[in-house]
């Protein structure tokens, strides 16, 4: 998996002299989204249910359906209506993905296959093209590039063996059942996650742009970046829970003393009176 990167950001990083402006608002964008959903993804959950339902209901829509701006929309806007509706069990099966996805990340490393054909072959020619030509080109490149990954993945996930598609599977099934347990500690930690990635795609986006090979220094302790992501990710979940949960009580005190207060009257009364 760290080879895919390392030769994505090669990659990228002749699209980064193309179109730098691109880059740079596509890693702030996810820096900034990042932060919210790190720091503040309960409180705002409604919110980024609708929009996570809606990317996932156009990305199925333009894979199923095709590949039309109406079909692809509506299929965004039904989703994203529908994961409002069912707001906890969309945010469960969504932290259950997410496990899932990670865990095949980790454990599909050794049979994914760097694909650096496409790099190398656009990469002799560069130097001859126009800037208009090399425009194009670098774009080209990329999907190019991003298909040679997919294709990657989908041979990774063939040869991968049975027992860790079990572990895959293991991670998930925990993660489901601990949402529907435990909803609230799930739900932070799955916010915390897509935070911490967000932020991390952002900042490896930005470092690109400045040619500062983040991808390299990843790859050279993976570890500690591991650990880094980790500290991060606990972090978010704590904070939220915690913020969000004085945030309820701070709201839902009154409402219950009150109701214990007329309850408790309401008791005596009829103590008296019987």
């Amino acid at each position: 998996m760290l080879e895919i990167l390392q030769n994505f950001e090669s990659t990228v990083g002749e699209a980064a002299r193309l179109r730098p402006l691109v880059l740079i608002g596509l890693g702030a964008a996810a820096v900034g989204v990042g932060l919210f959903v790190w720091l503040g993804g309960l409180s705002l959950r409604k919110l980024w249910v609708a929009i996570a339902g809606a990317v996932a209901g156009g990305i199925l829509g333009f894979v199923l359906i095709g590949n039309g701006v109406a079909p692809t929309a509506a299929s965004a806007v039904v989703a994203a209506v529908i994961a409002r509706v069912f707001e906890r069990v969309f945010i469960t099966v969504l932290a259950a993905a997410l496990a899932g996805a990670i865990g095949f990340a980790v454990l599909a490393g050794p049979y994914i296959e760097s694909p650096q054909a496409v790099s190398a072959a656009n990469h002799d020619g560069a130097s001859a093209r126009t800037t208009t030509g090399r425009d194009a080109a670098g774009m080209e490149e990329l999907k190019a590039y991003a298909l040679d990954v997919g294709g990657s993945i989908k041979r990774a996930a063939w040869q991968m063996p049975v027992q860790k598609w079990a572990i895959i599977a293991l991670l998930a099934v925990i993660v489901l059942v601990g949402g529907f347990a435990l909803w609230r500690p799930t739900a932070a930690l799955c916010f915390s996650v897509l935070g911490t990635i967000l932020i991390s795609v952002g900042m490896i986006l930005l470092l690109l742009y400045k040619g500062a090979g983040p991808v390299s220094r990843i790859s050279s302790r993976p570890l500690i970046y591991a650990g880094v992501f980790t500290a991060m990710a606990l972090f978010g979940t704590v904070e939220q829970l915690l913020l969000c949960r004085g945030a309820k009580k701070q709201g839902t005190r009154p409402r219950k003393a009150g109701g214990q207060k007329e309850t408790t009257q309401e008791k005596h009364r009829s103590w008296r009176t019987g």
